[in-house]
């Protein structure tokens, strides 16, 4: 067995399904009709382009993922029919249980699409494989990757994805205290459980420019001290943390094209922020060389201390509003998805670098 990214990126891709399918998970009701009835009724008379090509390119890539891992890792000829059984499996589980949802419409038709696409994207997999590419691949993650490295390769192709939803401060993910927090009373109201719940005596209060700047220089360095565990040499470090750095600033770029409009993409680039990307520069730049073992340590406490940096401070009113846009506007489908990513991907980095540094053999010493 070989380990491999395609896994977990499989898995929470497979959750983003789930979420996408039952959003907005509120009034559930029992219809009296069969879970399963869908599958008999007769085909849709109302669809479009739209619906079609949503149906098959949202479960292509898990299709894809699905075949890639199943390849990759136990060498299965049937992975195309594996995969395509699970996307089957998954895409029933969701349209059935779209039957109790009132806003949700389960149809034969869209688990037919689904379907269509996994295999679509578990034959793109299993072609890559056949034309050499997947052993191309291989050979490149072999020669600059350690062989451990399939957890910190699925966060990094999640931390783009986690830079579009908007975030009170430039690349300060998982500040979730304060929306928890309110969560959390509301949910509390008319109940005797709230005169429990701990009342602040202090208000939270926006960063200081100088906290921001650090806040920002943070969230930069996070990423690079990630790359510089599980890649060999110093001159590969580079490149790919320059690379990833890019990414994020062009997905931070794209959040406030997507929020404001093309002409405000780098609105979002002030005094401070561009302070703070300077200050990420250099100590990525001093930490080159650096064992791998030091880079997660550092990583660790540069991820504690901007977590609580950003969690012991309030969002300003300009944030509220560009929530409003997202949550009420045309990405009430959208926003959820990249939301919980740049909530939780944070957390899932504390976990993983938890879990390195609590082995006694770490993936590189060198």
């Amino acid at each position: 067995m070989r380990k491999t990214a395609a896994w977990p990126l499989a898995c929470i891709y497979a959750i983003l399904i789930v979420y996408a399918s039952l959003y907005p998970f509120d009034n559930w009701r029992f219809q009296g009709i069969a879970p399963w009835a869908f599958l008999t009724a007769p085909l849709p008379q109302y669809w479009t382009g739209f619906d079609v090509l949503s149906n098959v390119l949202g479960y292509a890539p898990f299709g894809f993922l699905l075949a890639l891992a199943l390849h990759r890792t136990h060498r299965l000829k049937p992975a195309i029919v594996l995969a395509t059984l699970a996307a089957a499996g998954l895409s029933f589980c969701m349209e059935s249980m779209q039957m109790f949802l009132p806003v949700r419409v389960p149809s034969n038709l869209d688990m037919a699409l689904n379907v269509g696409g996994a295999c679509i994207g578990a034959v793109v997999a299993r072609g890559l494989a056949w034309v050499g590419l997947m052993a191309r691949w291989s050979r490149f993650r072999d020669r600059w990757f350690v062989p451990e490295a399939s957890g910190a390769l699925a966060l990094l192709a999640l931390w783009p994805l986690a830079l579009l939803f908007p975030a009170p401060v430039p690349f300060g993910l998982g500040q979730v205290f304060e929306r928890l927090e309110t969560t959390l009373t509301d949910w509390l109201q008319d109940t005797p459980w709230l005169e429990w719940w701990p009342v602040r005596e202090v208000e939270l209060e926006p960063l200081l420019p100088v906290t921001e700047m650090l806040c920002v220089a943070l969230g930069l360095l996070l990423p690079c001290l990630l790359i510089y565990g599980v890649v060999r040499r110093w001159q590969q470090r580079l490149a790919v943390a320059g690379i990833w750095l890019v990414l994020g600033l062009l997905a931070s770029a794209l959040s406030a094209a997507l929020t404001y409009g093309p002409a405000h993409a780098w609105g979002w680039v002030s005094g401070e922020v561009l302070a703070g990307v300077v200050l990420a520069l250099v100590m990525a730049g001093v930490l080159l060389w650096s064992p791998a073992r030091l880079c997660w340590v550092l990583a660790l406490a540069a991820l504690m201390l901007q977590l609580s940096l950003l969690n012991d401070a309030s969002a300003d009113v300009y944030f509220a509003m560009t929530l409003q846009t997202w949550e009420q506007g045309r990405f009430i489908r959208f926003h959820g998805l990249i939301q919980w990513l740049g909530w939780l991907w944070p957390y899932a980095l504390l976990i993983y670098l938890v879990r390195c540094l609590s082995v006694s053999n770490p993936l590189n010493r060198t």
